[in-house]
């Protein structure tokens, strides 16, 4: 029975969305999902036929939303980054790209007997990992948090560096195809040069200036931009054949660059894209994929992965480490921690439809290869790196740290009190006077929402494994919760009550939900930043025989608040009862505590245990 083409493209938007469901749940990349769909519903069952489907609409398809991919992942790049991140982050760019894309053309060239033209793209291709397939993995396996930031920033900068390396080998290999002499291919790819970087910059200037000068709404920034930058697209391609793609490269590093330019909401509204879109995209293109392709390359597909693996990557990363810090066993976990991802697959299904069109027969091996080194790196490495982590002694101990979601006065004191103890902390909040200021403080803090997949990218949770949530926002709060119960833990998730005139909305509470509310004896966000604005200061008190719980107690003449105990083998835990809190001798409290008037503060004589009560920031109270 004939299927009807409505039936089939909603099957691929419902299968997208199952395939990002799973990588959710079992915490791998997406695209291992989207790309096993991909196969099943193509090679597999013949239920998708891209070419029956789509016909002459296909490549402008894959175009755009290679040109989308593009434009996201420049966004990203920030000059300031890169020099922020260490002398390996800075060294891994420059030498891995190049060690990478020389090894893997020469493989491509003497062992599958390719075109030099097809071998020098598919060694630029190869040099992308990227952030999607990266922060998964790093989240399951917690390295060190030097490997975990090498690892992630190589990832985040590498993406868009990548991508317009292989961008620029096409438009040569295009150029060269278009020009009977020398001299004419020269000119044609300077013309590709010219107009992808001077269309660009400009479209870059002129969309950022927009944004900054608020002349189009705010509810126009995201849908604005991006049919801008297909207007881009399209136009420098007729002016250029095939320059689009460098086109919005460039247009987006610029934008990434230019001061008090808001892309971070624009970024934001790329999550829904990527799942209607994106994963759509990559469902279609593994649906291309031709089992009797890849049958051919036979072994030397083999002998081609294992170079980029084994001889390639490890290569890239101890030419990189020359003059660093990293022992050999960090050394050989980078070296085995190198997924393929998004941009690899979505740009070589594009250039090989290309290349193939203006008769270069040797492309029709870039998809299958580049797929197979996705498929093979993501799997085998997602698989083995917890075990390889063990086994170099390069990965975390268990993460006592804390996420605090909101960033507001009270979430500032609670962070400041840990940072005293040397407990790692991370910010999070929406409000940008918040995040100001968490940054005047010196706190790390994330500004964005914490459950998105910018967040999942960039939100630093090295050495965190527990959440806070002290922020005013019911619905950000219930969304966080939900969210972070699947990362962290039923018993890892720490939450304030709801005030008295929710009482309603509290009982249809799911019970998952409301088993991590009750935090810090069951007092209300509108509660402590009452506390607060009062003057109520955190305190740490050593306890001891001499200076008991019910002393402390009686000191404050019970209005001290105890938010966090830290037990005799140097656990933080957060405070729910302080009615069924039974601390040790040798316990430390981090208290929220009245302040005391005046006339006392003057008269008091130091009772005995004072010598252990002291501030946050280590001074003896007054």
């Amino acid at each position: 029975m004939a299927v009807s083409t409505t039936l089939i493209l909603a099957g691929i938007g419902v299968s997208s969305l199952v395939c990002q469901w799973l990588a959710w749940r079992v915490r791998m990349p997406a695209i291992l999902f989207l790309l096993a769909g991909g196969i099943l519903a193509g090679p597999v069952t013949g239920f998708l036929q891209p070419e029956a489907i789509f016909d002459d609409l296909l490549f402008p398809v894959i175009s755009l939303a290679v040109a989308i991919i593009l434009f996201e992942g420049s966004l990203t790049l920030r000059y300031e980054e890169i020099k922020g991140h260490g002398k390996m982050v800075r060294n891994l760019i420059p030498v891995g790209t190049i060690v990478t894309c020389i090894i893997g053309t020469l493989a491509a060239r003497w062992i599958l007997q390719v075109s030099w033209e097809v071998a020098l793209l598919f060694g630029a291709i190869s040099v992308v990992t990227g952030p999607t397939v990266i922060a998964p993995l790093l989240r399951a396996v917690r390295p060190t948090s030097k490997l975990a930031n090498i690892l992630t920033w190589e990832g985040i900068i590498i993406d868009p560096v990548g991508a317009l390396l292989a961008v620029l080998v096409f438009e040569g290999i295009v150029s060269w195809g278009q020009g009977n002499v020398f001299s004419h291919s020269l000119y044609i790819f300077g013309k590709t040069l010219l107009v992808g970087f001077a269309i660009g910059a400009a479209a870059g200037y002129l969309n950022g200036l927009v944004l900054r000068k608020h002349w189009i709404p705010q509810y126009l920034h995201n849908a604005g931009t991006l049919t801008f930058m297909l207007g881009v697209f399209a136009i420098s391609n007729e002016l250029a054949h095939e320059s689009g793609l460098l086109t919005v490269t460039v247009m987006g590093i610029w934008m990434a660059n230019m001061k008090q330019v808001p892309v971070d909401s624009i970024l934001e509204f790329k999550e829904s894209l990527s799942v209607l879109l994106i994963s759509a995209l990559f469902i279609i293109l593994a649906a291309r994929v031709e089992f009797a392709a890849i049958a051919e390359l036979g072994w030397g597909l083999v002998a081609v992965l294992a170079i980029l693996m084994l001889i390639a990557r490890p290569a890239s990363i101890f030419l990189s480490a020359i003059g660093t810090t990293l022992n050999w066993r960090e050394k050989l976990y980078l070296s085995w921690i190198a997924p393929r991802g998004i941009v690899a697959a979505a740009v070589s299904a594009l250039f090989a439809f290309q290349l193939e069109r203006i008769g270069y027969e040797s492309a029709g091996v870039l998809v299958p290869l580049v797929f197979m080194l996705i498929i093979t790196t993501v799997t085998l490495q997602s698989l083995t790196a917890r075990p390889v982590a063990k086994l170099l002694g390069v990965q975390e101990p268990p993460a006592h740290g804390f996420l605090i979601l909101g960033a507001n006065p009270v979430a500032r004191l609670v962070a400041q009190a840990l940072k005293k103890h040397d407990i790692p902390t991370m910010l999070t909040d929406t409000n940008w006077e918040n995040v100001r200021q968490a940054r005047m403080e010196n706190l790390p803090v994330y500004f964005g929402n914490p459950v998105s997949e910018h967040a999942a990218t960039h939100m630093d949770l090295t050495g965190i494994g527990n959440l806070l949530i002290l922020s005013p926002y019911k619905q950000m709060n219930s969304l966080a919760t939900y969210h972070f119960l699947d990362w962290f833990g039923d018993d890892s998730v720490f939450g304030l009550v709801e005030g008295d005139q929710d009482q309603r909305a509290r009982l249809q509470t799911a019970g998952k939900v409301q088993r991590t509310r009750g935090l810090f004896d069951g007092v209300s966000y509108a509660k402590l930043a009452s506390l607060v604005s009062q003057g109520y200061t955190v305190k740490t008190t050593q306890l001891s025989e001499e200076f008991s719980y019910q002393q402390f107690l009686n000191q404050y003449q019970n209005q001290a608040l105890v938010l966090f105990v830290r037990d005799s083998r140097d656990h933080i835990h957060p405070v729910k009862d302080m009615e069924t809190l039974e601390p040790g001798d040798d316990w430390v409290l981090i208290s929220l505590v009245p302040p005391q008037p005046q006339k006392e503060r003057r008269d008091r004589e130091e009772p005995a245990g004072e010598k252990g009560d002291k501030t946050a920031s280590g001074a003896a109270p007054a």
